[in-house]
């Protein structure tokens, strides 16, 4: 899944599309067959939606199929054409249960394994992952912010690297981000989960050795405004190497921080 390397390496689709061209250039594969086969390579054409089957050799990740908003129909037909025409890890996030129960449907049609999250509402056909380079390490200011975190984590597994996940480790007891200060200081990105007033990513973002992605969470009452507080927290941090994505963003932190720690491997261009 991930993008080709320094040394040379290539993503399995890259592999799936030059055996192809290199069996018409032997002749064992007419130009005709192989016209066929590339006709769906930018998009498929679903009426409701168009299928990216490109982001794949243009990104090294198939697309993230978000469920909300989406019909189970609809999600059941964007994920058997991502299984079909694709071969890296299919992820469907914010998936109700009855959408959960359509993807796994798929992944057991076609012999894939499923990795599934409920509470953050993931789940993922785990195919084809790249070996792990990098290493993330995921935060969470309160047990309540996990359901963003776990996504985020999902994310940055299904991209190749080694996560871990540390919860609860929130500003109104400082001794509990000491105690996970090696993990900061070894880790090649960080991500912070964080409602409320959101500062813990400005006191990780002082300790950790690694660039830190902070993503706020609309968890929160009182003057948290469903996560701006803790958005606007972050984008303001004093702490130099903080970035910052959107409320309750756990696939953006997770995506960015993956690219980060590959990179930081010598995994990733």
């Amino acid at each position: 899944m991930g993008r080709a390397t320094a040394r040379g390496a290539s993503t399995t689709y890259e592999d799936r599309l030059r055996t192809l061209l290199e069996a018409v250039a032997a002749g064992a594969t007419a130009p005709e067959e192989a016209a066929r086969s590339l006709r769906d390579l930018p998009f498929a054409d679903l009426g409701f939606a168009r299928v990216d089957h490109h982001r794949e050799l243009r990104q090294g990740v198939c697309e993230i199929v978000l469920a909300a908003g989406k019909t189970r129909s609809q999600v059941r037909a964007i994920v058997e054409r991502l299984v079909a025409d694709n071969v890296g890890p299919v992820l469907v996030t914010r998936a109700d249960s009855e959408q959960r129960a359509d993807v796994r449907e798929v992944a057991e049609a076609a012999g894939l394994p499923v990795e599934e999250v409920e509470r953050a509402g993931c789940i993922a056909m785990a195919r084809n992952m790249p070996a792990p380079a990098g290493s993330v390490l995921v935060v969470t200011a309160g047990t309540s912010d996990l359901p963003v975190a776990e996504e985020a984590a999902l994310v940055a597994r299904l991209l190749g690297t080694h996560v871990e996940l540390r919860a609860d480790v929130g500003v109104a007891g400082l001794h509990r981000v000491a105690a996970i200060r090696e993990e900061l200081e070894a880790a090649d990105a960080v991500v912070v989960v964080a409602g409320m007033e959101g500062a813990l990513a400005s006191v990780v973002g002082g300790m950790a050795t690694a660039p830190v992605i902070a993503c706020p969470t609309s968890v929160g009452y009182g003057a948290t405004f469903g996560g701006l507080a803790a958005l606007l927290a972050m984008l303001t941090s004093c702490t130099p190497g903080v970035a910052c994505v959107g409320i309750d963003d756990g696939v953006g932190a997770g995506f960015v921080a993956a690219r980060i720690a590959r990179g930081s491997a010598g995994a990733d261009r």
